[in-house]
């Protein structure tokens, strides 16, 4: 009986993938409704695969294809890292005090309907903020201790923390509860990608303040994770 419902719900669940991407394919560039800012297609919902078969087929991967991803697929993946899940404001991933010290940048080099660049997420919106326009996949890649496999993949995801938000309620402990939340958030990230057909892996190794000025970000902003996903080879 088990085994028949989760049959039917992964097949209407990949009917609505299909749907998805037929939108992104007739659906071209992003909207861009005020400037620097790109509209992401709606997160689909019912989307993903039985959970099972997805931890099983989780896998780190090194080795991406040439073939670019859509722009439905990152913002699916970037939905399920720190998508808003209720009027309150929640969101995919578990947060201390619903406090949301994380930031996600995402570095484009691939993504059908998106320009090169580097974008801030915006969960309340749903939308990308331009940080910058040029390809820096490479400069990451580097940043990274150079680890050269990681500019292979068509988008970047960086995953990055404003410690004060959640140690002003929990003192130094809420360094922790930071740690723990980029954990859920990326694993949330690589789940969603093995949903969609995608693979990923997670880079913990790189120069913090390298990567921190090549993104650009505050000074009481820190990168704490490098997510780069795609197709694999």
């Amino acid at each position: 009986m088990l085994t028949e419902w989760c049959s039917y719900k992964c097949s209407e669940q990949c009917l609505l993938v299909v749907i998805v991407a037929i939108m992104a394919l007739f659906g071209g560039e992003a909207c861009m409704a005020e400037k620097d800012i790109y509209r992401l297609p709606e997160a689909g919902l019912g989307a993903d695969a039985c959970l099972i078969p997805v931890l099983q087929q989780r896998r780190t991967n090194r080795a991406f294809a040439s073939r670019p991803v859509s722009l439905a697929d990152v913002a699916q993946l970037l939905w399920a890292a720190q998508g808003i899940t209720s009027h309150e404001g929640y969101r995919t991933a578990p947060s201390a005090g619903a406090l949301h010290p994380l930031e996600l940048h995402l570095v484009s080099g691939r993504i059908d309907g998106l320009p090169a660049g580097s974008y801030r997420y915006d969960p309340v919106r749903h939308a990308l903020r331009v940080e910058t326009t040029d390809d820096l996949r490479q400069a990451v890649a580097g940043a990274a201790l150079d680890q050269d496999w990681i500019a292979q993949a068509p988008a970047i995801v960086v995953v990055s923390a404003v410690d004060s938000r959640t140690t002003r309620k929990y003192g130094p402990r809420g360094i922790r509860y930071v740690h723990m939340e980029v954990g859920h958030a990326g694993q949330n990230l690589l789940l969603q990608a093995v949903a969609l057909g995608l693979a990923g892996a997670t880079v913990g190794a790189f120069d913090d303040e390298r990567l921190q000025q090549l993104l650009k970000l505050p000074e009481e902003e820190r990168p704490l994770l490098i997510l780069p996903v795609g197709h694999a080879r």
